[in-house]
């Protein structure tokens, strides 16, 4: 049971290595997106069946009364969205119907959908596409994960609802304890994804034992998931740093790992809409209206992610170097 978990587990982690929000290359892209069909534990299927019922708010007053006059939805009384197509439990992945979209990304759709007096309408969109989609009207908003960076500010209007939390992942027989600063690398080979939040935070690691004279940390890249669960069942490799959501996912359904270091990513995870019509405000608005009432809590706690809830939505938010 322990390889059969750990297989399946780190080869979803793979893609998730470059989950798409974490992304800070404007043209990067799923590369394994068609590779996700992902076999789920029983402990899975059953946390996934609990979560079927969508968690619903009630109206907002405010949130409707900042909608800019003659403002138009896609689909006239629907708040139409588009998320990843992927599996990517908790964030989004199709319910035990095969139809069903469930996840915390959608859970968060419902409720700015409520709070507007709409319907929730979700699409389905891969990464690369979603920019043209929401340029050219196909849906409303996007929630696929998206870390704010300011060159996509340039473009779109953010709505913050989630920390962009990273984290250090190893086997729980690991000799690892704790992983919280650049120290505690030196001389540990680590899994990470090319091009990504974590990596960019990973290799200023490295650069920082290279300055005190420390054994430098060795970053590893590989795409295939089982090559890299036996590398970590092997002591090929010591650790994995990745979105904290998909190691908190397996954690909680059975997966024989921890978690011994996490650390905020750079940007925030927020919703994406067109730049300059307004719908940011009501969005916000509405964000903020279910942290008070605690639905937002609620629906994060459902899926383990109560840890990477904010205090309060904050549109296009500065971006601080770390």
């Amino acid at each position: 049971m322990y390889k059969a978990q750990t297989v399946a587990f780190f080869s979803l982690t793979l893609a998730a290595l470059g989950l798409t929000g974490c992304y800070n290359n404007e043209k990067a892209t799923h590369t394994q997106e068609n590779r996700l069909k992902t076999e789920f534990t029983e402990q899975e299927q059953q946390t996934l069946k609990n979560n079927m019922v969508a968690i619903h708010s009630t109206q907002n007053a405010e949130a409707i009364a900042q909608l800019p006059q003659g403002f138009k939805f896609v689909n006239e009384g629907y708040f139409t969205v588009a998320v990843g197509t992927n599996s990517f439990p908790p964030l989004h992945v199709l319910a035990e119907d095969n139809q069903t979209r469930i996840g915390s990304e959608i859970d968060i759709a419902q409720l700015i959908a409520d709070s507007l007096g709409l319907k929730l309408q979700v699409i389905p969109t891969s990464w690369e596409n979603w920019p043209l989609g929401l340029a050219s009207g196909k849906f409303d908003a996007v929630l696929s994960n998206i870390a704010v960076t300011e060159q996509r500010k340039q473009k779109y209007d953010f709505a913050t609802y989630r920390q962009d939390m990273l984290a250090f992942y190893v086997p729980k027989d690991s000799k690892i304890q704790t992983i919280k600063t650049p120290d505690d690398i030196a001389g540990l080979k680590i899994v990470v994804g090319s091009g990504t939040n974590q990596e960019r935070l990973l290799l200023k690691w490295i650069e920082n034992n290279r300055q005190k004279g420390l054994d430098p940390a060795q970053p590893i890249y590989l795409e295939d998931g089982a090559a890299a669960a036996l590398a970590l069942q092997s002591g090929g490799v010591d650790a994995y740093l990745i979105p904290n959501v998909m190691g908190v996912w397996q954690q909680a359904n059975g997966a024989n790992i921890k978690a011994v270091g996490t650390l905020n990513g750079t940007w925030s995870v927020a919703v994406a809409v067109k730049k300059g019509t307004g719908l940011v405000n009501a969005i916000q608005t509405s964000i903020n209206g279910v942290i008070a009432n605690g639905k937002y809590t609620q629906a994060l706690t459902r899926w383990n992610l109560q840890n990477e809830g904010i205090p309060q939505s904050v549109i296009n938010p500065l971006i601080q170097d770390k």
